[in-house]
């Protein structure tokens, strides 16, 4: 299992159902098309964290490096329905950081 990271904040910290709202639309998207396995929403609680890190973070689980292809292609369309997703997402967030993580020992 390959897991991709996203950690960001708010535009507008008072979107914050809006943007959980947003975020579930998008992947639940991806997932019904094959193109991811699942996904979460955190929340830092407490204020605690690595600095720089956000307030959110997303986690996208898939079964492989050409699954996750397969979401970033359909996202690299710019187009329909993945591009109004997509960018009802993008368009609260500031400060993104990414990472690719995947399971080991692998399996």
């Amino acid at each position: 299992m390959d897991v991709y990271h996203i950690w960001c904040d708010l535009r507008d910290g008072r979107e914050d159902k809006a943007f959980a709202a947003a975020v579930a639309a998008y992947l639940d998207h991806h997932k019904a098309g094959g193109r991811i396995v699942g996904w979460r929403l955190l929340r830092r609680k407490l204020g605690l964290g690595p600095d720089g890190m956000g307030e959110f973070h997303i986690m996208i689980e898939t079964t492989d490096m050409a699954q996750l292809d397969k979401a970033f292609r359909a996202a690299a369309t710019r187009s329909g329905d993945v591009e109004k997703l997509h960018a009802a997402v993008y368009s609260r967030v500031t400060n993104a950081r990414f990472a690719l993580a995947r399971d080991f020992p692998d399996r």
